[in-house]
């Protein structure tokens, strides 16, 4: 499970730098290509976090932005699986969805009263589980 999930995040991390519409050519302000707008918002906020306050270790910021970034990805879970998404994958995106709002939660949580290092760990799980969501959207 762990290497099929491992395999997903590189293949959409690949994806990523390969297609121009998740590459954003005309700079980051532009759609990232997410066919569902809940996501495009969740990642307006998870992407300045992912490359610029985390590895400068700025827990600060990333508690700053924790309560838009948990409401954001409250909205994902509402939504539930997108329409689109092929029989096949809903069960998988099912049991995606609720291991992104558990982690989700979590990092909540330690946004509000956890160490540095819990806050690390549960806004990893939240952008690793965001990102095997995105790889599993209907593509437009």
């Amino acid at each position: 499970m762990k290497r099929t999930r491992l395999l997903v995040v590189l293949m959409f991390a690949v994806f990523s730098f390969m297609t121009p519409s998740f590459a954003g050519q005309h700079g980051h302000g532009s759609k990232h290509g997410f066919s569902v707008r809940e996501y495009e918002d969740f990642h307006d906020v998870l992407h300045p976090l992912q490359h610029d306050a985390l590895p400068n270790k700025n827990f600060r910021e990333i508690r700053a932005r924790s309560a838009l970034l948990t409401r954001r990805g409250r909205d994902i879970v509402r939504l539930g699986v997108p329409r689109g998404t092929s029989k096949k994958n809903r069960v998988e995106f099912a049991n995606e969805l609720r291991k992104f709002s558990k982690a989700l939660a979590r990092f909540n949580a330690d946004a509000r009263r956890g160490t540095d290092t819990q806050l690390e760990a549960s806004y990893s799980a939240v952008h690793d589980s965001f990102e095997m969501l995105a790889a599993m959207l209907p593509r437009t």
